[in-house]
């Protein structure tokens, strides 16, 4: 069982593992504003390997193992409500890459009643 297809925007901030502010990891800074300004919820991702504007390359090989791996902070909302995180999260972003796109929520099966308010 499904809910009816609701849109949203998907947000995506590319960022290093490395990358802090306010003395924190900024992917957690990032996790930590959103649950602040309760969006639907935030997840990181730690990619293996990536490289960025200056085509250095990060990777988790054991032999070139990195202190700075690719994170993706991906986060799905309602539009009026990423734009509303991304006005308070642009302090600490600096040089991070942010993606957006049209996405359609689906949910599926039965784990309580859903927020009205989050699509």
């Amino acid at each position: 069982m499904h809910s009816p297809p609701r849109d949203a925007v998907l947000l995506r901030i590319f960022i290093g593992e490395a990358d802090r502010t306010g003395g924190r990891p900024l992917y957690e800074a990032l996790v930590l504003k959103a649950r602040e300004l309760g969006l639907a919820g935030a997840t990181v991702l730690r990619g293996p390997m990536g490289f960025g504007r200056g085509s250095r390359l990060h990777t988790a090989k054991i032999l070139q193992l990195s202190n700075d791996l690719p994170m993706v902070v991906e986060i799905v909302d309602a539009e009026a409500r990423i734009h509303a995180f991304l006005d308070a999260a642009d302090s600490m972003l600096g040089s991070a890459l942010v993606t957006l796109e049209k996405a359609t929520v689906i949910r599926y099966g039965t784990g309580g009643p859903a927020d009205p308010d989050i699509p």
